[in-house]
């Protein structure tokens, strides 16, 4: 095997950041009729398999595994070299059914309230659009991404690496809102989010809103977003307004947020006191246990990676991507022999900054034969990914290369 080196160095691409306005409090919110959802009519999906449910029907339903009508991942041939994640190519992954269409007719009405500041009061969308305005280009991924190599099968959906893509949010950032009303109130440890899904009547809303807290410092550069890769957040990603948290895994970017809160405690919601957290098999979750927050290191091969379609022999171009975590990117290995040896990958397209993740390739010339092919990325902090996955009860935050890797048939 020889390894070819690639031409095509990557750019930076700037992101545009803006300033807080003047101070708004206490503006009137607008109430939205309450009531149950019913589960939406399905549209069926082409080329066979569970049909994309009415809300993501416009996703591209060829790219799409369709687990169920609120968990629906990306193929794995299906990510291509542009370094953003197309819209309707992204996940879709809900704790709960979303709420009614009828929330999008006047996105700009949505009502956010805001608590633990010195001037606590109600936001519109359209309040917060005169704010401030940032753009941040991150990798959004489920806490569960590569669940399905996990041998004691937990519960939840079976995602390989289909639950995450890099995408474009743009909103307000979260410090300027807090500036805005005066600044966060003393003692309070955290930031915590209350998303707008309608609660199912008779039971504890502990038991199943969706309410996560993070530390306070996350507020650094989270923002209340409605746009997404540069059009209107749609309701399947959380539209009208979601909040972002880049660098920490997707349960903490709040859907449909209609509360966010600095409070001095963890939400006592289930969600944050015991489903998202990493806990050894066999074990109940419970608050003694590290929260589900930062993003680990990870990489994965893109292409080729079709089962059943062997490669001709000869130059063989491997690519993928490759994500810091929580920090920036250092580099990138790849091996054709199950992790035995390994050659640096170059990265190709644009740098878009330490949330996003980056593409990489490395040509290689292969002779006929089976080949494990496995990607390790290390990022600016020398975190790299391990060979082997870390258990936990869960299956979370899986980032083993050799769970990754894949096999190749040259011929």
């Amino acid at each position: 095997m020889t390894t070819q080196h690639l031409v095509n160095p990557g750019r930076r691409r700037a992101l545009a950041v803006g300033g807080g306005l003047a101070a708004l409090a206490g503006l009137p919110g607008t109430a939205l009729a309450d009531g149950v959802r019913k589960d939406p009519p399905a549209k069926a999906a082409a080329g066979g398999g569970k049909a994309l449910p009415e809300y993501a029907a416009w996703k591209d339903a060829d790219a799409m595994i369709v687990h169920s009508a609120n968990t629906i991942e990306l193929r794995r041939g299906a990510f291509g070299h542009s370094t953003i994640t197309p819209s309707d190519r992204l996940y879709v992954r809900n704790n709960l059914n979303p709420p009614s269409a009828d929330i999008m007719k006047d996105p700009d009405a949505w009502a956010l309230e805001v608590s633990g500041v010195a001037r606590p009061g109600s936001l519109t969308v359209a309040d917060l659009k005169r704010l401030g305005l940032t753009a941040v280009t991150m990798v959004l991924q489920c806490s569960g991404n590569g669940r399905a190599w996990f041998p004691h099968k937990p519960s939840g959906t079976q995602w390989t690496v289909g639950a995450a893509g890099c995408v474009v949010f743009a909103g307000v950032p979260v410090k300027d809102v807090v500036a805005a009303l005066g600044g966060v109130a003393g003692g309070m440890k955290y930031m915590t989010s209350t998303g707008g899904e309608i609660l199912p009547d008779g039971v504890d809303p502990n038991t199943v809103k969706v309410e996560r807290s993070v530390p306070l410092e996350a507020m650094e550069d989270a923002i209340l977003a409605w746009e997404l890769n540069g059009a209107a957040l749609p309701l399947a990603h959380g539209g009208p307004l979601r909040l972002i948290v880049p660098g920490y895994m997707g349960v903490n970017n709040i859907k449909y947020i209609r509360h966010l809160a600095f409070t001095e405690a963890q939400s006592p919601a289930k969600i944050q006191q015991s489903s998202y957290r990493f806990y050894p098999v066999g074990e109940k979750g419970s608050d003694k246990y590290p929260s589900i927050w930062e993003m680990p290191v990870n990489s994965w091969l893109t292409s080729p990676c079709e089962p059943g379609k062997p490669q001709p022999a000869g130059r063989v171009l491997l690519s993928g991507v490759a994500l810091g975590g929580f920090h920036a990117l250092k580099g990138v290995e790849v091996s054709t022999d199950g992790g035995q040896t390994w050659k640096a990958a170059e990265w190709f397209g644009p740098d878009m900054g330490r949330y996003a993740w980056r593409n990489f390739a490395l040509a290689v010339d292969l002779k006929p034969g089976k080949y494990r092919i496995a990607t390790r990325a290390t990022n600016d902090q020398g975190d790299t990914q391990p060979r082997e996955r870390r258990e936990n009860n869960r299956g979370y935050n899986n980032n083993s290369w050799l769970d990754h890797s894949v096999e190749l048939e040259v011929v």
